[in-house]
């Protein structure tokens, strides 16, 4: 069978004329260089060529391929990016105004379902011991099994679970017996495993989601497999149990129907998805199917040599998740490099600031302690040259000027809210749909205290809301806000020093407050 790439090039390359969209018509006078040449294999749904959201031909094919390769009943090509995916598979577990169970740090784009819907969340938070005992600061763990099982519990109404494993640290839960804790309440699981489309290729990492029971598991190609950003894929598990695999235990497609998930596809992807794109998908999936173990295993050798060399320099740390936390296996992605530096000698800002402009490494995110480094399969012998050579350099004149005593900078000051949700359940005020539908102000983070917030703050990278709409903001919370400013971090929903909260209401209400806008 010819994969989509290879017919779009045949197609380039044919003396067929467009008469059909897009507007560049191969025309490599419409763009330079590159682009060009990827204008050539850019086309619309002609003959030939499938439908996306009717997919009877080659599209169809491709996604089979992938249905094959993961083990799940259907898969879908997103184009529309792990967004499209995970509103979908909301929007087709719930009705207006249902109540769901859902991760603390779940990535906007649930929040953003969640208000759409006008849903009821109740919030599972993470284990927050993650590397504690290391000396490391919060950073977001598992959902355990068990909080899962008391929310459902108290919650017995919840329409459905939605978790994120792994965590944009790379800590994966266990989804298994969570799938099995949601079957049993009669409710699906749905799994942002968007981080983790290559689990279940190489034993060195943890299994997919989607042979552990997972309902509806949605993965971004994109972000560490060699797939084009804004490709995903969303996998649904039918009912199925097959003989001798316990991976499989706690399926229950009869949960999520099918058809109304692709009602839903329908309406958040674009009914021109991107040719290329889908190209790109469809070349990964290949990968994956030829060597995909074969390259995993060399990341994963390449991870190892890289640590073993670090652990000498002991100014410059590197996490390394415990396999086992109070006897139970903790999973964890190979693909993250967490860096810090000891005794806060430099902040995760100052880390990536250094990295970056002496050293031109571009790493993916910055906190307040530290860097975020995400290796894949494509990464070069060169590229792990380069961060260890970088980062040896730092330990050695860290090493040089260790006498010396830091200036301007409280190092003890550390409020422990990570950037993958708050350590701590904030009050709702309001539903999300509430507050973000009402009248709002802007307000100096000093006077924020007691005030709704109205808009949704995250730091982004990784995009998991801080507080949400709705939330009475606090003290506290604010300090950290303006914690993260001073580290030099990028705050989403903080403009000049101020936040969006809900307009306090007045003897003549709201409706007074909304014409002032209009002047």
């Amino acid at each position: 069978m010819e994969d989509l790439y290879k017919e779009l090039e045949k197609y380039r390359d044919s003396d067929y004329y467009p008469f059909h969209m897009p507007g560049h018509k191969r025309n490599p006078e419409a763009a330079d260089g590159a682009l060009a040449d990827c204008y050539g294999l850019d086309i619309t749904e002609i003959e030939g060529f499938d439908n996306l959201h009717q997919a009877e031909g080659i599209l169809q094919k491709e996604q089979r391929r992938v249905t094959r390769l993961y083990g799940s009943t259907q898969s879908y090509f997103l184009v529309n990016g792990s967004t499209c995916g995970i509103l979908s598979a909301v929007f087709a577990v719930t009705k207006d105004g249902d109540r769901i169970l859902m991760a603390r740090n779940c990535h906007k784009s649930v929040y953003h379902a969640v208000y759409l819907r006008k849903l009821a969340a109740v919030y599972l938070q993470p284990d927050w011991n993650m590397g504690k005992e290391e000396g490391w600061p919060a950073i977001a763990g598992r959902i355990l099994p068990e909080a899962v099982e008391d929310a459902l519990k108290k919650h017995p109404d919840c329409a459905a679970v939605v978790i994120t494993s792994p965590t944009y640290e790379g800590v994966a839960s266990d989804v298994g017996k969570i799938a099995l804790i949601a079957h049993a309440h009669k409710i699906p699981l749905i799994v942002d495993e968007a981080h983790g489309a290559h689990f279940g290729f190489h034993e060195a990492f943890p299994c997919s989601s989607v042979r552990l029971g997972a309902d509806l598991v949605i993965h971004s190609t994109h972000k560490t497999l060699p797939a084009m950003t804004q490709t995903a894929l969303l996998h649904w598990n039918q009912n199925e149990k097959q003989d001798g695999s316990e991976a499989l235990w706690g399926r229950n497609g009869s949960l999520v129907d099918r058809k109304r998930l692709e009602r839903y596809l329908r309406i958040f992807q674009t009914s021109s998805p991107s040719y290329p794109l889908m190209a790109s998908i469809s070349n990964s999936m290949r990968l994956m199917e030829r060597e995909g173990w074969a390259a995993l295993d060399r990341l994963a050798r390449c991870r190892e040599a890289f640590l073993h060399r670090m652990r000498s320099c002991h100014y410059v740390r590197i996490w390394e998740a415990a396999r086992e936390e109070n006897g139970l296996p903790v999973g964890y992605d190979p693909c993250k490099l967490v860096i810090g530096i000891a005794n806060g000698r430099m902040t995760g800002q100052e880390l990536y600031d250094v990295l970056r402009e002496e050293y031109h490494l571009q790493m993916e995110m910055a906190t307040p302690d530290y860097v975020l480094a995400i290796v894949t399969m494509m990464d070069r012998q060169e590229g792990w040259n380069r961060l260890e050579e970088a980062l040896i350099q730092i330990h050695h004149r860290l090493a040089q000027n260790a006498a010396q005593a830091l200036e301007g900078r409280d190092n003890n000051k550390r409020y422990g809210c990570s950037v993958d949700g708050t350590m701590r359940e904030q009050e709702a005020a309001m539903t999300i749909a509430e507050a973000y539908d009402a009248a709002q102000e802007w307000s100096g983070l000093a006077e924020g205290k007691g005030r709704v917030a109205a808009e949704f703050i995250n730091l982004y990278p990784p995009g998991v809301p801080l507080a949400v709409p709705g939330e009475r903001l606090t003290e506290e919370f604010l300090g950290e806000l303006d914690y993260y400013g001073q580290c030099g971090l990028k705050i989403q929903g903080v403009e000049n020093g101020c936040i969006k909260v809900v307009r306090q209401r007045t003897a003549d209400g709201y409706e007074k407050e909304k014409d002032k806008d209009k002047h």
